[in-house]
């Protein structure tokens, strides 16, 4: 794959921005993480007082071969009816996004089956559905490169065509936490049994075969730890290599990227080990319950913006983390300073 060239981080950007903080009418650090917020984003977007105007998620939706090894408590077939509740607009994912003024792109990445005629859909199939890896690996090495590459061109379309200001991953795909409890595993070096939860909700029983069917994939295929590519064909899924381009293209760019919890999360590590200077461009939404998310926004050095005991997907939580960056940057851009409003700073 070609080399992943992403900006460094705008330091006079970032400086330009704690230096305004520190003058608006308040407490020095008084807006908290608010204040961290902003300043991250001024050094993403190169502005010391940057402006969000359009916002865009990705909910990105595939199938995994390994949900036939009874790994999730709904059938494989509810991947494509949700794409068909994504389009309708009655999703959650919908919900949120109306509410927070976000546009919801979803995208096809390979949903079993043939792709459906659907006005908005975007496919963007390299396959119809990764292989089981309980038996045999998820993709092909050259499958696992378009995918990534796909993620890359389609961003690349959609920002050339009309400029996206901040984006926000979100996933669909019964079976996907299996796969991203598979690469935690792998890219972290974390036992399997530390990273995998229920998912859609399973039963104890259900979990145990989880971390069973896991733990034989790992064996099975030996991924290198070391070649994210490697780990993505052996054991992972199509909109997790997706989103992973998303991530990059966005990055380079110069457009904030914000996680929502584990299979987005599951990506951005991916695609950091591809390209080390991204998690500079990666904002988490929010914590997981899924107990691998933890660990991998540590690996990612990244702390999150909400923990509502949320396990749903789709982008929701990045929604929700909208309405606390774009308020960081209007208390950014928008607040007076003491000399602006003739306040009189501490000590005068």
């Amino acid at each position: 794959m070609t080399p992943f060239n992403i900006p460094p981080i705008d330091q006079n950007a970032q400086a330009l921005a704690r230096r305004r903080w520190d003058n608006l009418t308040k407490p020095l650090g008084s807006l908290g993480v608010l204040e961290d917020l902003g300043i991250r984003v001024a050094g993403m977007t190169g502005s010391p007082t940057p402006t969000i105007r359009r916002k865009v998620i990705f909910t990105v939706a595939a199938d995994h071969g390994v949900a036939l090894e009874g790994v999730s408590a709904y059938p494989q077939e509810v991947t494509a009816q949700m794409v068909a509740n994504f389009l309708k607009g009655g999703a959650a994912i919908n919900v949120l996004a109306r509410h927070a003024g976000a546009e919801v792109m979803v995208v096809d990445a390979g949903v079993a089956g043939p792709s459906a005629a659907m006005d908005g859909l975007i496919v963007s199939k390299i396959r119809p559905g990764t292989g089981n890896f309980a038996r045999e690996p998820a993709m092909d090495r050259s499958e696992a490169e378009q995918v990534i590459e796909s993620g890359i061109r389609t961003f690349q379309k959609i920002h050339r065509k009309e400029p996206v200001d901040l984006v926000g991953l979100g996933d669909m795909g019964i079976g996907n936490t299996t796969a991203s409890a598979a690469l935690t595993a792998l890219l972290t070096g974390s036992p399997v049994a530390e990273v995998t939860g229920r998912g859609t909700g399973v039963t104890d029983q259900i979990l145990l075969n989880k971390i069973r069917v896991i733990e034989l994939a790992l064996s099975r295929h030996r991924p290198n730890p070391e070649d994210p590519i490697d780990c993505l064909t052996k054991v992972g899924g199509l909109e997790i290599g997706f989103l992973a381009g998303i991530a990059l293209a966005a990055a380079q760019a110069r457009v904030p990227v914000v996680l929502d919890g584990f299979i987005t999360s599951a990506a951005g590590l991916l695609a950091c080990r591809l390209a080390p200077a991204l998690p500079g461009y990666l904002i988490a939404s929010h914590r997981s319950v899924e107990p691998g998310h933890g660990i991998l926004l540590r690996a990612m050095r990244l702390q999150p913006l909400l923990d509502l005991q949320m396990r749903l997907g789709e982008g929701t939580g990045a929604a929700l983390s909208f309405f606390l960056i774009e308020a960081s940057l209007k208390l950014l851009s928008e607040m007076a300073t003491f000399s602006e409003a003739g306040v009189s700073e501490k000590g005068q």
